[in-house]
């Protein structure tokens, strides 16, 4: 065992990791382009954007350039009662990026604040109207995030059973799956009837962390006119599915009907710096407005805005006005829409999906599509040995890798897989 490995066990508590058993942490030394290198040189690819955030590949010089030059004008400030350029910039590029009635912007720092944030708002809208609306509808198997508003409406039972006697009562939808949508629709309408509810939030076409579950736009959008029919907001949580995770900037923008409410984070700086965006329309901002303080929205951060975080936000825009990232966003879908079709041809895998940059499927355990299965170990194993850092949710494999990938690269984690298939899994 190493030094670094020695404190890392005496210090470190690491998320989302049982230490009792947990093997020694992958020591990783450098990241550069697709690859990220262990303290023996050994290199991985990065097959999952470091946990979905790195869009444009490690160490980008664009992304470097951004961060050194900031640094040398403004490093932080405070922005409660200031401004800066870089904010001023990221938020009227966001804006223009957005549906026509979504106008304003609110910065935080990272995806779980960004959801709490946009809670707060929707509650805090009807509080203001003096309607006093609190109810929120979510989907089944959602994941928003680790506060206690964003664990509040997401899966109960999963990661977050010690908490839930803390957590508000929300109602919940069953997740889409091709059979049930007229029931779930149905089921929606008699809640959304009552005249209570205040918020609905969703992740947008893809469930992240329930196993990168997929669902049609089609479906979001009558979900979503019921929802507006009924005077219900609606908030699409694109902290994962945002900047090009399927196949477009937003989830959002394969819908027709738009949400009152967007959270972003993970790609939002290229997966480089901790920053979170909450943009909400116009119509929500006027609600704050009056002479009163407290009809304001009392919330902060000390790193809101920060500015070296949002040059960095600035400068990963710029890549995505790049005709060729466009391009290879397009050939990874590409590869993938392939890769599922040999997938197919497999009797040990089911449910094979794919959305954009984002494949995903479930290899057969009899345990359905679970995030407690063992055979997530034995396939991150695998992956590690044939140099690739490829983290499955239980059973489910899924790549999303940065836009940077060749195929040459995509075809090694093609490789690596079909083996652990193949072989791995007898």
């Amino acid at each position: 065992m190493s030094e670094l490995t020695q404190k890392d066990k005496a210090h470190v508590w690491h998320p989302f990791t049982q230490h009792h058993t947990a093997g020694t942490p992958l020591e990783i030394v450098k990241a550069k382009g697709i690859y990220l290198t262990d303290s023996e040189g050994k290199e991985y690819i990065d097959a999952n954007s470091s946990w979905w955030v790195n869009t444009h590949g490690h160490a980008h010089p664009h992304i470097g350039e951004a961060i050194n030059n900031q640094f040398k004008t403004i490093d932080h400030i405070v922005f409660a009662g200031v401004t800066h350029p870089k904010a001023v910039e990221l938020a009227v590029r966001t804006v223009g990026y957005m549906p026509e009635n979504l106008t304003k912007v609110f910065f935080s720092d990272n995806g779980s604040t960004a959801v709490e944030i946009a809670m707060k708002m929707v509650i805090q809208y009807w509080h203001n109207k003096g309607e006093g609306k609190q109810r929120f509808l979510a989907m089944q198997g959602s994941y928003h995030g680790d506060t206690f508003g964003a664990m509040s409406v997401g899966q109960r039972g999963y990661f977050n059973a010690p908490f839930e006697p803390l957590f508000f009562d929300s109602d919940y939808i069953d997740f889409p799956n091709g059979n049930n949508e007229d029931s779930i629709l149905e089921q929606a309408e008699s809640l959304f009837a009552s005249g209570e509810f205040a918020g609905m939030i969703i992740e947008p076409l893809v469930q992240g962390a329930a196993g990168m579950r997929m669902y049609s736009p089609q479906f979001l959008d009558q979900l979503s006119t019921l929802a507006h029919q009924h005077n219900v907001l609606i908030i699409f949580d694109e902290v994962m599915t945002g900047y090009g995770r399927t196949g477009k900037l937003f989830a959002m923008d394969h819908c027709s009907v738009k949400p009152d409410l967007i959270t972003l984070s993970k790609g939002l700086t290229a997966g480089v710096m901790a920053l979170g965006l909450t943009v909400a329309s116009d119509e929500i901002y006027n609600a704050f407005l009056g002479d009163e303080t407290t009809k304001a929205l009392l919330h902060g951060h000390s790193f809101t805005a920060n500015p070296i975080a949002c040059a960095v936000a600035c400068a990963n825009l710029d890549l995505f006005e790049r005709k060729e990232t466009w391009e290879t966003i397009e050939s990874i879908g590409n590869w993938n829409a392939e890769f599922a079709f040999e997938l197919g041809e497999l009797g040990c895998v089911e449910n094979i999906r794919q959305q954009g940059t984002i494949l995903a499927f479930e290899i057969k355990t009899g345990e359905g599509n679970t995030y407690f299965s063992d055979i997530k170990m034995q396939a991150y194993n695998h992956f590690l040995k044939d140099g690739i850092l490829l983290r499955p949710l239980g059973n489910v494999i899924f790549v999303n890798p940065p836009y940077c990938i060749a195929k040459d690269e995509y075809q090694k984690i093609e490789t690596s897989i079909l083996d652990f298939l193949t072989q791995g899994t007898k």
